[in-house]
């Protein structure tokens, strides 16, 4: 790969001949940003004739309701078009037009995210999704037999098993500790994190956003507790990223990973890894790289031969989420949870909300209980009659129904999973 590299750069200046780009591809945010002039995003989220446009913009299935966008999102259109227009101009002749024509293009992606996330271009990796970024940092960092790692029992799964495999193969001890849902308060969780650290912790991992719950961690104070105590703090990005507006000033973190498929709507496999300058010596990457690569962010990059297509299409998702703008995107999301999550509360005492719906404790993920019903028959019996995609959730804690819209769902689209969550609380689903 470091030949490749060299390869490139040797043609970088070359004159390149660049497929073409449909001139109509913004065509449904050029109308979209006329419905939003003057409005605030708060007058905006319920705003059909605006969400209208941006709903156009995807080609999804409307046959079937998807409301686990926080599993994987459809990307718009024009975003899919330029990936797969990359990908049979790379099919022509690969060794070239991958390679010397539209694998360079990658370092205009890397200073496009940087600026979104609030980064330094050589603070910023490309990946294929979360768990690649995660697993750098898990597997990067040098531990030895009896260091401590503390993180929750809701993290996600694959992290969690990444970590128990350095437990078994190396003998480093994992700590999970546990919260209720919903939080009483941030406080609550940190107390928690504070009294599981000990001389022997070396990390951190929490996740920004709970992929159970869609509760938002408090980062920069678990930051601002274990930095001085030379504790690294991980933090698992996957379900934040786009999803609700911060940079990372507003973590002051050193290690963020995250998947673009999901709120970014980039497409399937794509992700990043930010890793602080000052950090990254230290971190090996999860393949190998070369010694002159020690402190350059790219050597987390070297993953052998890939498509160019897949990372390049991330700049047309970002310019897709920058036009609707961060503000806007998270009061529409919350817009649709309220709209389910309190019709539902108000009709039945059964329905608890796990998730909590005031303030800025969460986004537009939602978990719901139903006193008393089998929540995996419920996700079977939504996707056997109404042909609704949710994601039941059964946790040794707590169960719940996890309910994500995104900015392509309608309205109709969340009034139909009401009326037939209101059938399944009155009539049952056996």
């Amino acid at each position: 790969m470091s030949d490749r590299r060299s390869f490139i750069s040797s043609l970088a200046g070359a004159s390149l001949v660049l497929p073409a780009f449909r001139p109509q591809a913004f065509r449904h945010l050029t109308n979209a940003a006329s419905a939003a002039r003057g409005k605030s995003a708060a007058l905006l989220a319920d705003d059909e004739d605006y969400w209208g446009e941006i709903q156009r913009a995807f080609d999804s299935d409307r046959t079937m309701i998807n409301l686990n966008n926080g599993g994987c999102s459809p990307t718009p259109t024009h975003v899919l078009e330029q990936m797969i227009r990359d990908l049979r101009f790379s099919n022509e002749l690969p060794v070239d037009h991958m390679w010397r024509v539209l694998e360079p293009r990658v370092e205009s992606v890397r200073r496009d995210l940087a600026r979104e996330f609030g980064c330094d271009t050589e603070e910023m990796a490309i990946t294929r999704n979360a768990s690649e970024a995660n697993e750098i940092m898990i597997f990067g960092l040098d531990l030895k037999k009896g260091d401590e790692v503390v993180s929750t029992n809701q993290n996600y799964g694959r992290m969690l098993t990444a970590w128990d495999q350095r437990v078994r193969r190396e003998g480093i001890v994992l700590k999970q500790i546990s919260f209720p849902l919903p939080p009483k308060s941030q406080q609550e969780i940190l107390d928690r994190f504070k009294a599981a650290v000990t001389p022997r912790t070396r990390v951190i991992e929490v996740t920004h956003i709970t992929n159970l719950s869609g509760h938002i961690m408090p980062v920069k104070e678990l930051v601002a507790f274990a930095r001085p105590l030379g504790i690294e703090v991980f933090v698992d990005g996957a379900h934040a990223f786009a999803h609700f507006p911060f940079k990372r000033d507003d973590l002051d973190c050193d290690y963020y990973g995250t998947s673009l498929h999901k709120w970014l709507l980039a497409p399937v496999g794509t992700g990043f890894l930010y890793v602080r300058k000052a950090k990254q010596r230290a971190l090996w990457p999860l393949m190998a790289a070369a010694a002159t690569q020690e402190n350059d962010i790219r050597k987390y990059e070297e993953i052998g031969t890939h498509p160019a297509a897949n990372h390049n299409a991330i700049g047309a998702a970002l310019a897709f989420h920058r036009t609707i703008g961060g503000e806007r995107k998270i009061a529409r999301l919350r817009y649709l949870r309220d709209r389910w999550a309190k019709q539902l509360m108000a009709d039945s005492d059964r329905v608890r909300m796990l998730t909590r719906l005031d303030g800025n404790f969460a986004g537009g993920i939602g978990l719901v209980q139903v006193d008393g019903m089998d929540i995996g028959k419920l996700g079977g019996w939504l996707l056997d009659k109404y042909h609704i995609v949710s994601t039941p959730i059964g946790h040794p804690e707590f169960s719940g129904l996890r309910v994500t819209p995104n900015v392509y769902t309608t309205l109709d689209e969340i009034d139909t999973f009401v009326a037939a969550m209101r059938e399944a609380i009155k009539k049952g689903v056996a």
